[in-house]
């Protein structure tokens, strides 16, 4: 959902670039330089008005956590709460998450969050879909072999097109929920904004987690 435009977005970022990144290229394999401390590196591809990105910071600051947006309002809103909080852990990026590999070097991430994607619902839109198995090459290029893809949504349509596309893909899956918030897994979930209106009008979360087959080929090998 686009959001409307907000004027003190952009001068916000503009002003904030300890905070925010315009041009994530320049910081590909590098962006360890840009915390407190060196610790293993996550990502949220699309992570809307930035709730879920700045309590994941706040709940474990031994992680580095990056969310990146394409929408500048949405991006400015996640900002006034990193401004806010100055979390050391915390660094936000205003750009296509399509560009994934040209942000971050062969395995800098440790692992990737995608909530509450947009469903592109129409079959030609299929492509656009973060799960479609274009962005899943992505994935697996920028992250450690040893990294888990985390996925949720609201959406049934998408959450089977999801599991189809990892599943033909070769990923293995740790954890498959159909609803969520009536699960064991419910404890300690940190929720997005659209995730907790939806969850309000009763409509049951989908969650997956999966990972990509070179970290079973690694375990093996050390067996």
């Amino acid at each position: 959902m686009r959001l409307r435009n907000k004027k003190w977005a952009r001068p916000l970022i503009e002003s904030n670039p300890k905070y925010i990144v315009t041009e994530p290229e320049k910081y590909r394999g590098k962006w360890q330089e840009r915390f407190a401390q060196k610790a293993p590196l996550y990502i949220e591809v699309g992570m809307g008005k930035g709730r879920f990105i700045t309590e994941m910071a706040a709940a474990h600051p031994d992680k580095n956590f990056i969310g990146i947006e394409i929408q500048t309002a949405a991006a400015g809103i996640a900002l006034k709460k990193q401004v806010a909080q100055k979390l050391p852990n915390l660094q936000l990026i205003l750009a296509n998450g399509a560009g994934l590999t040209t942000f971050f070097a062969d395995n800098e991430v440790a692992g990737i969050y995608l909530n509450f994607s947009d469903p592109w619902p129409k079959k030609k839109q299929a492509k656009r879909r973060l799960t479609y198995k274009s962005f899943l090459a992505q994935y697996e290029q920028v992250m450690a072999p040893t990294g888990h893809l985390e996925f949720k949504t609201d959406n049934m349509g998408l959450f089977e097109f999801s599991l189809q596309s990892l599943n033909n893909y070769g990923m293995k899956f740790d954890g498959i929920w159909l609803d969520l918030h009536n699960s064991p897994e419910a404890e300690g979930n940190i929720m997005t904004e659209y995730e907790e209106k939806f969850s309000q009008l009763g409509q049951p979360i989908y969650k997956l987690t999966a990972h990509f087959p070179k970290a079973d080929q690694l375990s093996a090998q050390a067996d």
